[in-house]
């Protein structure tokens, strides 16, 4: 198994049931594809420390999973860089 963590930033303009649709939307992608998801945070809007997007704060989430293989890491990673909803994510690799 290994081990990953995801952080990605929601758009600000959406409502709150939006932003909810979206976090949900792509934590069941990486379900969907085969991912266990250990831990979710919801960390809230925050001010970004630079403008992405025409945005200057976004709504936060961080979630770490497991995955045997990079099968639903590269379906989110497909999926947040086309997504309008997401203006920033990141992928890492944790090692244990």
């Amino acid at each position: 198994m290994k081990n990953y963590e995801i952080m990605f930033i929601v758009r600000p303009t959406l409502s709150e049931e939006e932003v909810k649709k979206v976090s949900q939307n792509f934590s069941n992608i990486l379900t969907s594809n085969g991912a266990k998801i250990n831990e979710s945070k919801d960390l809230g809007q925050k001010e970004l420390a630079y403008e992405i997007k025409k945005f200057k704060s976004g709504y936060y989430f961080l979630l770490e999973i497991e995955a045997t293989d990079d099968k639903a890491i590269s379906e989110f990673d497909r999926l947040a860089r086309i997504s309008s909803d997401v203006i920033r994510h990141l992928i890492i690799k944790l090692e244990k």
